[in-house]
C-alpha cells in the first residue's frame, strides 16, 4: 500500500546538534528534507504551530507490548524483554514478537540469553538473531555462574548482538524487596545493601571486556554502579547503562506508606543515590532513559509490599518525566531526545530516532510545556500501577506518525 507522502512545517525541530526552526518532509515511510520545506501536491501537510517536531521514542526494555500506552506516550518502537510466558528463548516465539505490532508500532524482541531464563543453559542465539532478535538479554534476573555469564558474551560478540543485563548480584539480594536504610528497616521489609549491584557490574564488566562483548545494563541506579561504568568507558570498553524515571525521580522515602506501586526491581534507592543518577545524567555515564512499562494489575498489587510483584506502567510518563530534566537544567531538549530515541535505536541497529535524511519517518510533534495530571485509573495503559499517580506533569504528545502514517490515539 503506497503510502501518503506528508510534510510538517512550522515546528521546532529536535536535531542531535540542537533546536532549530523548520520543518520536515517525508515519503514513502522515510525522511527525504529537513529543515526548510515546502509541501508537494498531494501531500498530508500539518501546521505544527510551534511544537517541537521529533523523533518517535524508542524503549529500550519493556515487559509488555501496550499499544495505546505506547501511542500516548509518544513511543513508536520498543526493545521487548524475554520475560514473556512462555519465554522468548526459542526462534518461533522470537519471529512472532517482531511481527506483533506492525504497522502502526514496531516490536524489536531480545532474545532469552538462557532456556527458559534460568541462567544455565544458553538458549540458540544465532537461530532467534535470525528470527528478528535485536539482542539478547539475561531477564529480571542476573546470571550467577560466572562461567556461563562469560560463554554467553562471547558467543554474542561473535554474533555482534548487545547483552543486556540485569545488574544486581542475586546472592545478595535474595528475596530483598527494598534498600537496606533506615527506611526498610522502619518498615520491616527484607532488605539487600545496594552494593548488590556495584557487585553485578563490576563482574559483568570484567567478563565482557575478556569477551570482547558490547554490554548494555539495563538499570544502574546506584553511585558505585555509575562510577563502575563511568570507569569502564573512560577505559574504552563497549559498556552502556541505561535508568528508568523512577530511580531519578523518586527515592526510597516513596514507600514509606507501603506504596507498592513503589516496589521496583531494582528497589528504589537513597536520596544519595538518586541524585547519582542524575549526575550521571548529566555527565553521559547513563546513554539509555526507558519505560521499564510493566502493567500490573490489582492482583499483583493489591497485596502486601513484600508480596506484591515489581513492576511500574511507564509508557504514558517517560516523556513528561523526562523533560523535566530539562526544565531543572540537567540536560538540553536534543540530549533528552538522544537518550529516549537516538541512542536505543542505535542499540538495537535500526535506522530510527533521530530527524535525518534516509531515517524511517517516526516523527512525534509535541508541546513540552502542556501539563496534565498523572492518573492511575485513567491511564491507556493495560493497569495503572505508576508511582506518580496524581502528581502534575508537564509535556504531551499531540500527534504521533510511525513510517509516515499517523497513528491511532
Amino acid at each position: 500500500m503506497k503510502v501518503r507522502s506528508l510534510t510538517i512545517t512550522g515546528g521546532r525541530l529536535v536535531l542531535p546538534g540542537g533546536v532549530r526552526p523548520g520543518g520536515l518532509r517525508c515519503v514513502d515511510g522515510f525522511i527525504t528534507s529537513v529543515g526548510d520545506v515546502a509541501p508537494q501536491d498531494g501531500d498530508e501537510v500539518v501546521d505544527a504551530r510551534g511544537a517541537l517536531v521529533a523523533p518517535g521514542l524508542v524503549d529500550y526494555g519493556t515487559f509488555a507490548i501496550d499499544k495505546p500506552a505506547f501511542h500516548f506516550g509518544g513511543i513508536t518502537r520498543a526493545a521487548l524483554m524475554p520475560d514473556q510466558s512462555p519465554p522468548l528463548d526459542h526462534p518461533a516465539r522470537v519471529r512472532f514478537a517482531a511481527q506483533s505490532g506492525k504497522p502502526d508500532f514496531w516490536v524489536h524482541p531480545l532474545a532469552a540469553a538462557s532456556v527458559g531464563l534460568a541462567g544455565e543453559q544458553m538458549a540458540e542465539l544465532a537461530l532467534m538473531r535470525d528470527a528478528g532478535a535485536r539482542g539478547v538479554a539475561t531477564g529480571r534476573r542476573w546470571i550467577a555462574d560466572s562461567g556461563a555469564m562469560l560463554r554467553l558474551l562471547q558467543y554474542a560478540a561473535m554474533l555482534d548482538m548487545v547483552v543486556v543485563a540485569h545488574a544486581e548480584d542475586g546472592g545478595l539480594a535474595g528475596n530483598a524487596v527494598a534498600t537496606d536504610g533506615d527506611i526498610a528497616t522502619r518498615l520491616g521489609l527484607p532488605s539487600a545493601p545496594a552494593e548488590a549491584e556495584a557487585l553485578a557490574i563490576a563482574r559483568d564488566i570484567a567478563l565482557a571486556g575478556l569477551a570482547g562483548a558490547r554490554l548494555h545494563f539495563r538499570q544502574v541506579t546506584t553511585r558505585a554502579g555509575l562510577a563502575l561504568v563511568r570507569d569502564a568507558k573512560a577505559r574504552g570498553l563497549a559498556v552502556t547503562a541505561g535508568v528508568t524515571p523512577a530511580h531519578f525521580m523518586l527515592s526510597d522515602l516513596a514507600t514509606k506508606d507501603f506504596r507498592t506501586f513503589a516496589r521496583l526491581s531494582p528497589p528504589l534507592r537513597s536520596e544519595a543515590d538518586r541524585q547519582a543518577v542524575i549526575a550521571g545524567i548529566g555527565d553521559g555515564t547513563i546513554d539509555v532513559i526507558a519505560s521499564g512499562h510493566d502493567p500490573r494489575g490489582a492482583e499483583d498489587k493489591r497485596l502486601p509490599f513484600a508480596d506484591a510483584a515489581p513492576g511500574m506502567a511507564g509508557a504514558e510518563t517517560l516523556l513528561p518525566c523526562v523533560l523535566t530534566l530539562v526544565r531543572d537544567g540537567v540536560i538540553g531538549l536534543e540530549r533528552a531526545f538522544d537518550l529516549l530515541a537516538r541512542m536505543p535505536a542505535q542499540l538495537l541497529g535500526v535506522p530510527a530516532g533521530e530527524l535525518r535524511v534516509g531515517a524511517e519517518a517516526d516523527v512525534a510533534l509535541i508541546d513540552p510545556e502542556k501539563p496534565w495530571i498523572v492518573d492511575s485509573g485513567r491511564m491507556a495503559a493495560a493497569a495503572g500501577n505508576t508511582p506518580f499517580d496524581r502528581q502534575p506533569v508537564q509535556g504531551r504528545v499531540l500527534a504521533l506518525w510511525k513510517g509516515g502514517v499517523r497513528a491511532a490515539s
